[in-house]
């Protein structure tokens, strides 16, 4: 275990104290009179017993809100939340073995319980079967089961011991059959020798003696009954708690196996055989024979579960698979339960289940923990286990546990209320691992009254002084005049009004009314909670205190919702001025002297770009001067009383000034910035002009035009040559340049023509015929020759230019009788000409 997990366990083995979270609300109530009924409401709730604090109606509420009304923590009672761990008790498997807490109704704590898994332990095995006449094969295979399981078990276990009982069903009608000839024998049909029925008879203690085991399973004989469900159940529970009779050892791994072919007998069962009283779990052996078979009903599944833990037993079920389904159910309600399904219970088989079962229920650690039945309802619990591979789970089990292993439980349990008579109780919680033979004992010690300090006095009455038999103690100065009139105690210094009109005056304090807008309270009623202002949802910001409507605020705060900082700290710039020099601070912000700047130091300021041009006049005025300091006083009626001279203006000036520029009468650009400081306008003029010649920009000018046209030029040439090497020229008609078209290519036109093809002829298509294949752009080869080929050109365009160029082909099978030959021959350099 690592350090740091060894250290969180041991923080929390000490003290885990959870504390709910209920809102301040929930505490003050006027029918809160008395210490329980405050501590009664929460954790989160306090009771001042401060002798001169209000009256009991305002004794009540959050620990926060009593400080605010004057009582010292030293007076308060609050919820005891409390827990110990018992560490000097040793334990190998379990541990810590003792615990105490103190809760108060309402709260919450929790400790974490260790189990470790040991390396070896020792086992008991009770065997309790079935005998009735349908197991008979099944009993004799049990014969050569001792000495084999023995051996097989070595390798587990450092020492195994084992126990033998049967059971059938109980011996009473309708159960069986209680005739004369059948009681003693219920197998006398069949001309066979049975044992009588019986409920459960333990026949051999836990022994070592596998010998002794195997000579006890050969002499036992079947039995009968008449129902098919059998008393495994009621049987189960007798062999748990008779501890002494079977002879359970304290620190062995106990497992309890049940093969039957059958199912069982729930509770209420034994109403058919008129048998109504409950069972009441203990042990009813004499001379190891169940007597109260007859007398008792079936056990409930949740009495024998509940047996089964306190008896740290592991229970197996062997068997057959026609019931298997029937007994997966029962498993699931029985904690430290395994299920195993047999064909036939033959030795093998049955080994390896044992075998099989004992290492699954060895790896799998579980708790179950149970409340005392007198305090169940007012106790809740939660399990939380922290597995050893660091996995949480949300079940109470961690699986897979290997030998030398530890899981930790946290077992967090919680208190809601007290009981009906008020008073202190313990209460005892058990943490029981299944299977297990230690156990946690968490002593509960709920904490319901109150002991208000050394003088045990709470101040719960509602009379000026004490009680019960004792004297009454009235506060000096208390004064009641004829009419009844409270005296000056009641009344603020300079006030008329008893409890500043918002209360009456008992007992020389003030009782403070209460409202649905909130509480008053204070010596005098003076303070409120809900008549100041409000900022971000909370009175007084969460800085102050109401007092006569008007926030008193803490330290460092002001204001009326006390929100404004004492401090200037937020207002200050990053070069530590307030506000960059250009107003002051209010309330944490800045408020500028210049109501066009803002920003948070008022550093922004876009209009006053535009107040250079009120500046112009100023400067041209000294520029006419000529930037000499004795001629400055000229321009005082025109410039601002501040005006210096600079060699340069840059962009890194600081902040606080606005670059500005004047261009004059010769085109000479002159830089200045401005600044405003408390109020003050600033001016500082660069003394370097930057003056540029007219003659080179036109000279520019000039130069750009003729390189624009240029471009253009150019741009036209190559797009013409282009467009010349392409054939085309710009108007989309035939290219002048070469169409190569050498040879000559025949072809026929239909026999019945266009009536005239000539100028005036609209555009249409011509089906040819190929002849020859001479012109290379036209390949068809010579088993094609007699095919038809396709192409389409306007005839208008054809006769008045007087050219032709064939583009697309298209060779289909038609064949013309009646055809007439044109020829179309190639016309040099200028085309294809059209004969």
């Amino acid at each position: 275990m690592t350090s740091w997990f060894r250290t969180y366990v041991r923080l929390l083995l000490c003290c885990v104290v959870v504390a709910s979270d209920a809102g301040d609300s929930a505490c003050w109530s006027p029918g809160v009179t008395s210490c329980a009924e405050c501590l009664g409401r929460g954790p989160q709730c306090a009771w001042c017993f401060k002798k001169d604090f209000l009256v009991p109606s305002q004794r009540c509420d959050s620990p926060v809100k009593l400080l605010r009304r004057g009582c010292d923590r030293e007076f308060m009672e609050q919820s005891e939340i409390k827990v110990e761990v018992d560490a000097t008790a040793s334990s190998t498997q379990v541990s810590p073995q003792d615990i105490s807490i103190t809760l108060r109704p309402g709260s919450e704590a929790s400790a974490i319980v260790a189990v470790k898994q040991l390396e070896r332990y020792p086992v008991d095995l009770y065997c309790l079967v079935d005998v009735s006449a349908s197991m008979q094969e099944n009993l004799d295979h049990l014969k050569t089961v001792g000495v084999a399981l023995s051996f097989r078990m070595a390798e587990h276990s450092s020492d195994l011991w084992l126990g033998f009982g049967s059971f059938v069903d109980k011996p009473v009608s309708p159960y069986i059959n209680v005739h004369s000839s059948k009681i003693d024998n219920p197998c006398s049909d069949y001309e066979i020798r049975c044992r009588p029925a019986h409920g459960f008879h333990h026949v051999l203690s836990m022994t070592s003696n596998m010998s002794e085991f195997t000579r006890v399973i050969k002499r036992q004989r079947i039995s009968g009954n008449m129902d098919t469900p059998e008393g495994g159940l009621d049987a189960m529970l007798q062999a748990a708690v008779c501890q002494r009779s079977v002879g359970w050892r304290p620190d062995a791994k106990r497992l309890l196996l049940l093969m039957t072919d059958q199912p069982s007998h729930l509770a209420l069962d034994s109403r058919l055989a008129g048998i109504v009283t409950p069972h009441d779990g203990l042990c009813h052996l004499e001379n190891n024979v169940y007597t109260g078979s007859t007398k008792m009903d079936h056990p409930s599944v949740g009495l024998l579960s509940d047996k089964l833990l306190e008896n740290h037993m592991h229970s197996i079920f062997a068997v057959e698979k026609q019931q298997y389904q029937w007994y997966e159910e029962l498993v699931r309600l029985l904690p430290g339960s395994y299920l195993g399904k047999l064909g036939f219970f033959q030795a093998p088989n049955l080994i390896e289940l044992v075998v099989d079962a004992y290492k699954t229920l060895l790896s799998e650690v579980a708790v179950s923990v149970s409340v005392e039945d007198k305090a169940a309802s007012r106790y809740w619990v939660s399990v939380s286990p922290l597995c050893p591979d660091g996995s949480t789970v949300k079940d109470q089990s961690c699986s897979g546990v290997m030998p030398g292993q530890t899981v930790y439980f946290n077992i967090t349990i919680g208190m809601r209320s007290c009981p009906g008579n008020g008073e202190d109780e313990d209460v005892t919680v058990m943490v029981r691992p299944v299977g297990y033979n230690e156990s946690t004992v968490i002593k509960v010690h709920s904490k319901c009254t109150c002991s208000c300090g050394a003088t045990r006095r709470c101040y719960e009455e509602s009379q000026c002084g004490g009680s019960s038999g004792q004297e009454q103690e009235l506060d000096q100065g208390l004064i009641n005049d004829a009419d009844g009139e409270s005296s000056w105690n009641c009344r603020r210094d300079g006030s008329d009004v008893d409890c500043s009109g918002r209360g009456a005056c008992e007992c020389g304090r003030c009782v403070c009314d209460q409202t649905r807008l909130g509480a008053v309270y204070g010596k005098h009623c003076e303070i409120d909670d809900f008549s100041c202002p409000y900022r971000g949802g909370l009175l007084c910001g969460g800085r102050g205190t109401c007092v006569s409507g008007e926030c008193v605020c803490e330290d460092d705060w002001t204001g009326d919702s006390c929100g404004c900082p004492v401090s200037t700290a937020t207002c200050q710039s990053t070069k530590g001025l307030l506000c960059g020099g250009r107003g002051r601070c209010v309330c944490g912000r800045c408020v500028c002297d210049d109501p066009r700047r803002s920003g948070d130091f008022c550093e922004r300021c876009p209009a006053c770009q535009n107040s250079c041009q009120s500046y112009w006049k100023c400067v041209d005025c000294h520029l006419s001067h000529g930037l000499a300091q004795k001629e400055a006083g000229h321009c005082n009626n025109t410039c601002a009383p501040l005006v210096g001279y600079v060699d340069v203006v840059s962009g890194q000036a600081e902040e606080m000034w606005i670059q500005c520029m004047y261009i004059s009468n010769d085109n000479c650009r002159h830089r200045f910035q401005t600044s405003t400081r408390a109020g003050q306008a600033q001016l500082q003029i660069s003394t370097r002009p930057e003056c540029g010649n007219n003659s080179r920009l036109l000279g520019t000018f000039l130069s750009v035009c003729a390189l624009t046209v240029l471009c253009g030029l150019v741009v036209v040439a190559v797009s013409r040559l282009l467009l010349q090497k392409r054939g085309l020229s710009p108007g989309g008609t035939a290219a002048e340049g070469p169409y190569h078209c050498p040879g000559k290519v025949r072809v026929f036109f239909p026999w019945n023509p266009p009536r005239s093809i000539g100028p005036h002829n609209s555009a249409g298509r011509v089906r040819c015929r190929v002849l020859s294949a001479e012109n290379p752009g036209v390949r068809v080869p010579s088993e094609l020759s007699d095919l038809q080929l396709y192409f389409t050109f306007p005839l208008e365009s054809l006769l008045a230019i007087g050219r032709v160029q064939i583009c697309d082909f298209t060779v289909m099978n038609d064949t013309f009788e009646k055809k007439k030959t044109i020829e179309i021959t190639t016309g040099g350099l200028s085309g294809c000409t059209y004969v």
